[in-house]
């Protein structure tokens, strides 16, 4: 799917189309989590020698999640959109929009 074309509402389709597996949407979830609470912890305590941690949360989590998929992550071709995608699929997750166990297969909305 040509990703650069598309609106930013078909590409999060199509993002959440390659994120179907519990497991997948797990991995991404603490991937955010963890980066949310590490930014915390380091504006609270001033110890920005744990910024390399981000790296590790915000892209391996996820990036690991995409084992259990076994496609590949939407990052490498579109990595702006997708950290855009990787933040509202957070969200989404925990307001109950989306779920970790989603009910149909192939979203693409």
């Amino acid at each position: 799917m040509e990703k650069q074309k598309m609106t930013y509402g078909e590409f999060y389709g199509y993002y959440l189309s390659q994120h179907q597996k519990p497991m997948t949407r797990v991995f991404h979830f603490l991937g955010i989590f963890f980066t949310f609470w590490i930014l915390i912890y380091i504006l609270y305590s001033g110890q920005e020698r744990f910024l390399w941690y981000l790296p590790l949360t915000l892209l391996g989590l996820p990036a690991f999640g995409h084992v259990f998929e076994k496609n590949k992550p939407t990052g490498l071709t579109a990595p702006v959109r997708t950290l855009i995608s990787d933040f509202q699929f957070f969200f989404e997750l925990i307001s109950g929009k989306e779920k970790f166990r989603p009910k149909n297969n192939n979203i693409i909305r």
